[in-house]
């Protein structure tokens, strides 16, 4: 998964890097959500090691697993929301473009993009200052009875695991904002996403209907969706990835996780898919932007010849 990203993020970074593919706000977006997509999945996986690395060695000072509880899931959560509300930004932009036409001013729209860019991660931050404060470790341990022959206590118990969790216990006013603000910042670039494609479908075909009365309006909306359905589709299929993370976080703290561990796992794994997809969803359906990954890494091996 983390090769994958990396890969999807470098190639990604490659083609918005160019200066053609930035002419207007949507491709800073892509350009800055390259970078982000990147800082998730390092984040994702530095995450993970540290995990497993404390779950295999229990030596790790407390200082370290506390530091590491407060700080590696808030960050994660900031790339990985930053990362969505840009995704988001590209739609708007796209949208507004359609609905403004030949009038679409260039130059505001990446001065606006370069203002967003930069304001969002101040904003998720904000957003998720209460997350450091209220993460704590909890050690966990797995018993297991065992029969004893011999004496008078027929069985005893004895630990056969030690585990090391992050766990967070909020106040009831902590716990109702917290629920807030994952719904906001999975259904927000989601809806964002959505309305901004359906407006995309329906404007470009009034346009064409309007220039075109030859042919009826419902010909145009068809033909329409036929060439921008992905628009629709691709933030569906991203909302179902993404809800495996909304279901652990807001899965009871008592929850027994050691009994589960893999599902847990796998779960997790599935909702930073999102992550790895910017390649697949936005450099290949565009003919531009795959035109403009050859020429950028044509440009490069022959920078690396020389």
């Amino acid at each position: 998964m983390f090769v994958v990203g990396v890969v999807s993020s470098l190639t990604s970074l490659l083609t918005f890097q160019n200066a053609t593919s930035r002419t207007v706000g949507c491709g800073l977006y892509l350009l800055a959500s390259s970078v982000t997509s990147l800082l998730t999945i390092t984040m994702f996986s530095i995450k993970f090691w540290f995990v497993v690395m404390t779950q295999i060695d229990m030596s790790a000072s407390r200082s370290v697993l506390q530091g590491g509880c407060k700080s590696l899931d808030t960050l994660l959560k900031l790339f990985f929301y930053w990362d969505s509300w840009l995704s988001a930004c590209v739609a708007v932009d796209r949208a507004v473009n359609v609905y403004i036409g030949v009038r679409f001013d260039k130059e505001k729209s990446k001065r606006f993009a370069r203002w967003i860019i930069f304001a969002l991660p101040v904003l998720i931050m904000g957003s998720l200052i209460h997350e450091p404060i209220y993460r704590q470790i909890s050690k966990h341990e797995t018993m297991e009875k065992t029969k004893n022959n011999v004496g008078i206590i027929p069985t005893t118990e004895i630990v056969t695991h030690n585990y090391v969790w992050c766990v967070t216990t909020y106040p009831q006013s902590v716990q109702d904002y917290n629920t807030v603000i994952l719904f906001i910042h999975l259904l927000g670039p989601f809806l964002t996403n959505l309305f901004s494609s359906v407006f995309i479908i329906i404007a470009s075909a009034r346009r064409r209907a309007e220039a075109q009365n030859r042919q009826p309006y419902r010909e145009h909306l068809r033909g329409q969706w036929s060439e921008h359905k992905q628009l629709v589709i691709s933030p569906l299929v991203l909302l179902l990835l993404s809800t495996p993370r909304l279901v652990i976080s807001l899965l009871s703290g008592c929850t027994d996780v050691s009994r589960y561990a893999w599902l847990y796992i796998s779960a997790y794994f599935i909702s930073f898919t999102p992550s790895i997809l910017i390649f697949i969803i936005f450099v290949l359906p565009s003919t531009s932007y795959r035109s403009t990954f050859k020429q950028s890494l044509f440009e490069l091996c022959k920078r690396r010849r020389l």
